[in-house]
């Protein structure tokens, strides 16, 4: 066990309220590949001379469904053919012991739920990939799999209307009632922030390690790149998920 290792399991066992954030770096190792970076599914433009932000734009799904949705549906068939790797479980089991654990996460993929982590714990920021519902009626489907084989865009049976998922596309709001949960939790502050795969770019992401850390408590980092968070880590650890949060929570009880 690495010293870095050791003094995570430290902060860990002296913590009562844990937040997790994660990134797209926690589902690599399911086999999702990132936005950018190395293995990097977008890393230059897409087949219509854009970049990936603008093919999965509000205004996109408006004004050419058919570019917004031949984006949507890799995402959506990349994550049907993926499952929970063993750092999903990992958070899951711990957040099952630990009432004051939460998930804040960047993932539209639903690992977090899929691996069991309590609903009433877990904060999809960004949204998810299912179910699909019209834009015009409003109408739900809930096979978006069969949706996505089909020709695209997905239409309503009923009136024809475009599909779409309940994800945040770049250009549009965050969904208010996550970011009311993500304000709730965060009043009641953290002890530790345990921050995942995650760049953390955004401001609603860099607002709880912020005040967590005014507030006197830690932020562990789970990278194996360095970040804009390694400089304000109480402990980095240089390495997969996969390979470190099975270790570093199975023991910890509740």
């Amino acid at each position: 066990m690495t010293d870095a290792l050791a003094r995570a399991r430290g902060l860990l066992a002296r913590a009562g309220r844990v937040l997790f954030i994660t990134g797209a770096g926690l589902s690599a190792d399911s086999g999702l590949p990132t936005y950018r970076g190395l293995g990097g599914l977008y890393n230059g433009l897409t087949e219509e001379g854009v970049p990936i932000e603008a093919a999965l734009s509000g205004s996109m799904l408006r004004q050419r469904p058919d570019v917004c949705w031949r984006y949507l549906a890799q995402l959506g068939k990349a994550c049907a053919a993926a499952v929970p790797n063993a750092a999903h479980r990992a958070i899951a089991a711990f957040g099952v012991r630990h009432p004051g654990s939460w998930v804040l996460t960047q993932n539209i993929d639903g690992f977090h739920r899929q691996s069991g982590f309590p609903a009433e714990r877990l904060i999809e920021i960004h949204g998810q990939l299912e179910p699909l519902a019209c834009m015009r009626c409003g109408q739900a489907v809930a096979d978006a799999q069969a949706c996505l084989a089909g020709p695209l865009p997905p239409r309503c049976h009923s009136c024809g209307g475009i599909l779409r998922p309940p994800v945040v596309l770049f250009e549009e709001a965050l969904p208010i009632t996550e970011l009311q949960r993500l304000q709730d939790a965060a009043e009641e502050g953290f002890d530790l922030v345990i921050a995942v795969g995650t760049t953390a770019a955004f401001g609603y992401i860099q607002a709880p390690i912020g005040q967590t850390l005014a507030q006197g408590g830690d932020l562990i980092e789970i990278n194996p790149d360095r970040s804009s968070l390694s400089g304000l880590a109480t402990v980095q650890l240089k390495k997969r998920a996969v390979d470190v949060l099975p270790r570093l929570l199975s023991h910890i009880e509740g």
